[in-house]
């Protein structure tokens, strides 16, 4: 073969790789470059909105939830955190709960402003930590990572700070300073965790919202080394193993699936068959509340048992109770009635939950406190107000007034302190 025949040879075989690879899918393209050029190569998902999408709470319920009972409740979870060592978890679950505009006539209550810059400028994590303790935000080369786990100053669970931040209102150009850098976004932020997620993780349920409310409608997604995911598997993910095992007793999963079944109403994220499989879930969770409800209204740990968890109740620690009580109230409250338990067990739910709340001590609160905003986030839902908004209003009619010196035994949150866990 002569060299000009040759070379017209390579130059065809290159141009016919060429072109296969430009009509190529983007997983396919991804895995030539991954294992032929030898990189771990990822293309960003596209993200066409910077507002997050929400959460759509269905009822507007007065009756189960009177102004009067959502105040008193609001007033116990304010976000009164000691400025030295904040806790990531608190913040983060009070931002979620607060959002990024909240504001409160009490000094001693952080804003929504302050919390959000606390968890994304090292800057300030800085102040409440000192220059000795690890950062909360890791740059990479490619984007931003949280350090999450049980050590101090960590973000508790996985992407919990990316679903509490994007459920807190933050936009996907909020500014992200780490230690190395300070232009980075929140959107770098979800680009990493895109990247970096595998099917395998210990929790999903604040992946799972995290990526919904930002990636609807794209459905399915490729992650590093080319690997594929979709809102099917995450939602499978999320159904696999015992009901009651799981992060808060496994009702997070609950809200996080009843999440992606109303987001797919209008971005149509997961398949039919998926959507059955969610729906007969949650009918089962359904179920099992209105069998495992005690007759003071709460719910136990153990509500996945049904009726043996009234006639063989577990001992549960009170925050136990407020936890699984709280989290079905906050999953209800965006469910279709289809899916709800008779209104006169909601109702009992909510009498216990307010009654339980008001009557906690602040040292009470602190020790609870990630648990106990999601009673204030639940009751708000069925009033259809963002706990801010309706704040604000009533502090306009209720203003603040500081507590005699002689009477006050209020103690404001260390988020220091450790709290229980589940």
């Amino acid at each position: 073969m002569s060299a000009k025949t040759l070379l017209v040879a390579q130059l065809f075989i290159i141009a016919s790789f060429v072109g296969a690879y430009a009509l190529s899918s983007s997983h396919a393209r991804q895995t030539v470059r991954t294992n032929i050029l030898g990189n771990d190569y990822y293309e960003p998902v596209p993200v066409v909105r910077n507002e997050p999408l929400k959460a759509r709470p269905l009822y507007n319920r007065p009756d189960l939830v009177s102004d009067e009972d959502l105040a008193a409740v609001l007033s116990q979870i304010q976000p009164r955190f000691d400025a030295r060592h904040m806790k990531p978890n608190h913040i983060e679950h009070a931002l979620r709960t607060w959002g990024v505009h909240a504001t409160f006539q009490n000094p001693k209550a952080v804003s929504g402003e302050t919390m959000l810059r606390f968890l994304t400028d090292t800057a300030s994590f800085t102040d409440s930590w000192g220059i000795d303790a690890e950062p909360l935000l890791i740059d990479h080369p490619e984007g931003v990572e949280i350090r999450y786990g049980e050590m101090q100053g960590a973000s508790y669970h996985h992407d919990h700070w990316l679903a509490c931040c994007t459920e807190a209102g933050a936009t996907l150009d909020t500014p992200i300073f780490t230690p190395g850098r300070r232009n980075w976004t929140l959107g770098d932020v979800l680009q990493q965790s895109l990247r970096d997620f595998r099917l395998d993780e210990r929790e999903t349920e604040w992946t799972a919202m995290g990526f919904a409310l930002w990636i609807a409608p794209e459905k399915n997604w490729v992650g590093s080394d080319g690997r594929q995911y979709s809102f099917d598997l995450l939602s499978t993910r999320l159904m696999r193993g015992e009901k009651q095992i799981g992060v808060c007793s496994g009702t997070h999963r609950v809200y996080s699936l009843m999440l992606l079944l109303q987001l797919d109403e209008e971005y149509d994220i997961l398949s039919d068959e998926a959507e059955v499989v969610i729906m007969d879930y949650l009918r089962f969770v359904r179920d099992a509340i209105m069998a495992s409800q005690f007759p003071d209204g709460h719910w136990p740990s153990n509500w996945p048992d049904g009726a043996d968890a009234v006639a063989h109740p577990v001992n549960d620690e009170l925050y136990k109770q407020v936890i699984a009580t709280g989290h079905h109230l906050e999953w209800l409250s965006i469910a279709p009635k289809e899916l709800h338990p008779p209104e006169e067990q909601i109702k009992k739910a909510i009498d216990w939950v307010v009654a339980t709340t008001i009557e906690q001590s602040r040292e009470d609160i602190r020790d609870r406190y990630t648990f106990f905003s999601h009673v204030g986030a639940a009751l708000a839902n069925w009033r259809q107000v963002h706990p801010a908004e309706f704040w604000h209003d009533w502090e306009a009619n209720h203003p603040w007034q500081p507590e005699p010196a002689a009477n006050d035994n209020s103690v404001e949150i260390d988020a220091s302190t450790p709290e229980k866990t589940d």
